[in-house]
This record gives C-alpha cells, structure tokens and sequence, in this order.
C-alpha cells in the first residue's frame, strides 16, 4: 500500500474525484482548523458545500468551506464567477449565523460577473435543447464563461477600476436583450435594475475586492498553511469530464494554476474526495447508476439531493475506474472516503473494478460519452458490515467488513485513503495513521 503522509502540507489542494457531491465542503472545513487561508479557484453559485457542526448545517455556494472557522481568511478567486445577488444572499445568511464574514473575505478583481442575462440565456438554451438536455442548474454558469472567453464578460474590478462601468453595463444589456427578444422570444431587462444591484453590492464587498493573487502568494511565502478548494468534481470537468455533461470549468489540477495564479510547484498535497458510492446530478451517463429500490434506499438514506437546487441525485455503486482516473489525471495523493456510514444497512455492497466494451477489457476509463453507453461495469461483491459506524472515532474499531471495504477500494484505486468520514458532523471523521 502506499505510504500515508502524516505531516501536513503547506499548501493542500482539495479536489473532487467523481462527478461532484462528494463532500468536499466538510473536508475543508475540517482541515481548515490548522489553516489560515482557504482559496476557492473556479466554478460558481452552481455548486453547493455542506456543512455541519453544532446541530447547524451550512450550505455553501460561493464563499469557500473556511468561511466557518473565524481565524481563516477566504479568498474568491479569479477562476470564480460571481452572481452578486446570490453572493450577497450568502453573507446575509451566515452572518446571521453570528459569524463575520467581510472582514475575512477577499474577492479577486479578475472574477468575471454573473448577471441576470447571463440566467435567462442559460435556462433558454437548456429549454430550447428538448430531449437532448444537459441538466444545468440554470444559474447562468456556462453563459457567464462563454463571456469570459468571448472578452465580453464584466469583472469584478470594472465596478471601480473602469471609467464609466455603469456605461458598460447598460451597452452589454443591450446586446443581450437583442438576443433575448429576437432568438428567445423573452422581454428585455432593465439595465437601471441590474445597476442598482450591483451598487447595494459594491457598498456590501467593494472593500473586499482585491488583488487575490499576490495576497495569496504573499500567504505562501510567510510560511501560512493554505487550503485550495474546488467545486464539482473530475468527471465534470471541461476537457476530462464525460463532455457535454460537464459543468463550464476546468474542475481538475490544472484550474487551480489558472484559477488562483498559482504555479503547479507551489501545491504541496492533493487530497481527492470520494464518495464511497457514486452520485451524480443532471443528465449523461452512469455505468453503475442503480434505478430502482436500491438506488432510492441510498438517495433518501444519504440525502443525496442538490444542496443547490434540491434535485434528486442519481445514485449507483462505488466506481473504482472512475477513482483511477481522477488519480492519474490529478496526481492525487491521498484520499478522503465519506458517506462510509450511508452503507450500514446493506446486506451486499458491490464494486465496479473496470469495464468491457465490445468483449475487450478497457484499460481507463472513457470520457467519451458514446463508449460509455456501451461499456459493461465489470462488479465485485463485498460483505456488508451491518453496523451503525457513525460514533466510531477510530480507524481499528470499524467493523472488519467495513475495513476490507476502505482497503480493496485503496488497492483498486491505487492511492492510500487517509480520512474516512462516518458522518457529515467534523467529529465524523477519522483519520488514519500508516496502516491503522
């Protein structure tokens, strides 16, 4: 087995290895106690972390999974894209939870915005597709990237770096509405609406805004512990994800340089997510997605539905290929397991170790969405452990079966996991020293 690191990098990357949901939030803020800063890199109000300690759960969308610990400065950044409404929601809602949140928070003055358009054209074209629906969230994450690389979006620091952003918004305005009205037939916006709303914004964050980039270097090199946070996960990834069922990002390794400013030499330790069975939301395939009772034990057993839209996730076994690939494409070096707990009741419990398409034996898995259609999910079967693990704090007290489970998934996937979580409490997790 691979040797575990014990000893806590500088900087830690968090990843998610499946298709999202795998629980990242409460890794981050579990590991968060020993850090200072915490840097979420891409996606936006699409994706949703949940939180829970003292009986609370949090739901997080766009402030990073740190926002929870009060010594941890929290950095959006410039891979992110901003809704100002939903950002602002956000705030509302955890400072009415008694915790400060402007005076940790620093927004990259690169972050491209999300406005209302950017919505409207989204849940268009989704309506507009009929039967051949990726399943977005509608929050105008694709639009807003689209902008991005067409160098017509609006960033953060246009609201007080640009001359006259106020000139700026009302001339994108009306080029969307021309869209919105001649190709989707909905009524135009109000530009004056959409600038009041950034304005209540710029009074809520506009000291917030920042140069994130250098205050995130500057972190590093006087020795503060960084946590690097994702969204999604691996397989929904823009280039390496099972396209076009993918989000509009770069969810692997590589967006953490392009989304931070980073250098890859500058992350210290990749820790990938796994759920230890497999979820996902939206449309596209799922080699071991369980549609029937079974499946449905899990969904309500686990509470697998969005945190963002409260969408019924679609549940299956634990995909072991899947897992090998987030390792060789992310270079991951250790593994969190959650949701071990959501497997308790189950009498069998069955791995998927590779695939067959067309006879032949497929050495990684494949991306592309025609092969997955045909592929047949090649399954062992373990002992289920019968056992409610959910008060277990140490790694030997699990139920043997529940071991051999961690273990054959470590020997599948090919990195040690060092965290099993039995819970979504930060006490549920457990972690593990060497082989104990």
């Amino acid at each position: 087995m691979p040797v575990i690191q014990n000893n806590p990098p500088q900087t830690h990357l968090i990843l998610g290895m499946q298709w999202g949901d795998e629980g990242k939030g409460k890794i981050v803020d579990v590991l968060g106690e020993t850090c200072q800063v915490v840097a979420r890199f891409q996606g936006g109000a699409n994706a949703g972390h949940t939180v829970k300690f003292n009986h609370q759960q949090y739901i997080l969308h766009l402030l990073p999974s740190g926002i929870l610990r009060p010594h941890i400065q929290c950095i959006i950044g410039n891979g992110v894209v901003i809704d100002p409404i939903s950002l602002l929601e956000e705030i509302e809602t955890i400072e009415a939870c008694g915790i400060e949140v402007i005076s940790r928070l620093f927004i990259s003055e690169n972050a491209h915005l999300i406005l209302p358009y950017h919505k409207m054209i989204d849940q268009a074209v989704e309506e507009a597709k009929a039967g051949s629906k990726i399943g977005t969230t509608g929050r105008g994450i694709g639009p807003a990237y689209s902008d991005k690389t067409n160098r017509t979006g609006i960033r953060v620091g246009d609201l007080i770096h640009a001359k006259d952003w106020k000139l700026l918004i009302r001339e994108r305005v009306a080029e969307k509405n021309e869209i919105l009205e001649k190709f989707y037939y909905q009524h135009p916006l109000d530009p004056d609406v959409i600038i009041d709303q950034l304005v209540v914004f710029l009074n809520k964050v506009g000291d917030c805004i920042a140069d994130t980039t250098a205050l995130l270097h500057r972190a590093i090199h006087s020795g503060q512990k960084v946590l690097l946070e994702g969204a999604q996960g691996t397989l929904l990834d823009i280039d390496f994800g099972t396209y076009p069922y993918v989000t509009s990002s770069n969810t692997t390794v590589g967006g953490v340089c392009t989304g931070l400013g980073l250098g890859p030499k500058q992350i210290h330790q990749i820790t990938g997510i796994l759920k230890a069975y497999t979820t996902r939301v939206g449309n596209g395939p799922f080699p071991t997605e369980l549609d029937n009772a079974l499946g449905e034990h899990i969904r309500q057993h686990g509470g697998e539905f969005g945190a963002t839209t409260g969408r019924p996730r679609r549940c299956g076994w634990f995909d072991a290929a899947i897992a090998r690939f987030s390792v060789m494409v992310n270079d991951i070096d250790s593994i969190a397991l959650t949701k071990m707990d959501v497997l308790d009741t189950l009498d069998e419990i069955k791995i998927c170790t590779g695939y067959t398409y067309h006879g032949e034996t497929l050495p990684v898995f494949p991306t592309n969405c025609h092969i997955l259609e045909h592929i047949e999910p090649q399954y062992i079967t373990m002992k289920g452990w019968k056992t409610n693990i959910a008060s277990i704090t140490r790694y030997q007290d699990l139920p043997g079966e529940a071991q051999a489970y961690v273990e054959k998934i470590e020997e599948l996937v090919g990195a040690p996991i060092q965290i099993v979580s039995v819970g979504p409490g930060r006490d549920q997790s457990i972690t593990r020293c060497g082989n104990s």
